[in-house]
């Protein structure tokens, strides 16, 4: 375990999305640096990495849900909550373009109930998820936090919306808060099966081929949720430090992958038989064909740096679902 979140033994983190993969990954992470931790659970959430782990017998469980005021506000404040990891959010770009309301009010109503409990509550240190789809697409790559905010589409829209609203709240109200603009994510504990990494491991451990809903042509940025949850904690350093208030982070790999590499290293790392089939041209409706990001402000302000490689970590991701096989009936 590195040093980055050393201090969190006197600390109470309030994590929204804890239930979700990165959610799992920072759980894990404040609870073995000693902190009390608070989740927020919606009532129908049904199985996750948190539980299949027994994480959250640990933690301080509040029912509900994000876009309640009521219920986030009370959790900030009865728990006299410190330090809050904003990651709650509807992330799937599928259902987003389907239902871009409910997407909207998740996304955007969400982070200004948990940015007016922080401020009413003088929480210290709170970072939001955004995401580096905010960016839209540009065509000097990669991406620096300077980079003017163009998306199109409604995921994007929504998580450029929490970024600004986020990064407001210092501009206007001084409350110390920064946000993330991080690259897709990957890891085990993700129990998402329409995503490409955890949807290519769950067939090739069934030993199915796997079916690519494209060419296999789109690049990506990776980054492993282990190393996305240390950077999360570097950045709650440097927020005591009084460094980084209402501004934006990148994290990634800093080099994009095809998702025809990325399915090739799973069969590889798993060793299944399997070939995979590609049944698609170009890039899916509604997606970026190329995006990766430049993390050299979060590495010179915190030292911060990913530790594990693409190859290394889908093996890690591939042996945690082997050594959880309920999560792949999911």
């Amino acid at each position: 375990m590195n040093d980055f979140g050393s201090d969190f033994a006197l600390r109470t983190a309030f994590v929204t999305g804890a239930y979700g993969m990165l959610g799992y990954w920072m759980v894990r992470g404040l609870l073995d640096r000693g902190a009390r931790v608070v989740v927020l659970k919606r009532d129908h959430v049904t199985g996750s990495a948190i539980e299949l782990e027994g994480l959250e017998r640990r933690c301080n469980v509040v029912h509900g849900s994000i876009v309640d005021y009521a219920t986030v506000e009370r959790a900030v404040c009865e728990y006299e909550v410190d330090t809050v990891f904003h990651l709650a959010a509807q992330t799937i770009v599928g259902v987003s373009n389907r239902s871009p309301v409910s997407t909207f009010e998740t996304n955007i109503k969400g982070t200004w109930n948990v940015m007016e409990a922080v401020r009413l509550n003088g929480v210290q240190r709170t970072i939001v998820a955004a995401s580096d789809k905010s960016y839209g697409s540009h065509d000097e790559l990669p991406y620096r936090e300077e980079f003017a905010l163009q998306p199109r589409y409604p995921y994007d829209v929504s998580k450029a919306c929490t970024d600004l609203i986020a990064r407001s709240y210092w501009h206007t109200f001084g409350v110390p808060v920064a946000v993330t603009r991080f690259a897709n994510l990957y890891g085990g504990g993700d129990l998402n099966p329409s995503r490409l990494i955890p949807e290519m491991v769950n067939a090739v451990l069934h030993d199915r081929n796997p079916v690519i809903r494209s060419d296999g042509s789109p690049e990506r940025d990776f980054l492993y949720a282990g190393d996305a949850a240390n950077a999360y904690l570097a950045i709650a350093d440097a927020l005591d430090r009084g460094h980084g208030r209402g501004e934006a982070f990148n994290a990634g790999g800093d080099a994009p992958h095809s998702v025809r590499e990325i399915v090739e290293l799973v069969v590889k790392v798993s060793g299944s038989p399997v070939t995979p089939e590609y049944r698609g041209t170009g890039t899916p409706e509604g997606e970026i064909d190329r995006q990766y990001v430049d993390s050299t402000k979060l590495r010179t302000l915190s030292g911060w740096a990913p530790e594990v490689d693409l190859e290394e970590g889908l093996r890690r991701t591939v042996e945690w679902y082997r050594s959880h096989p309920e999560a792949l009936t999911r």
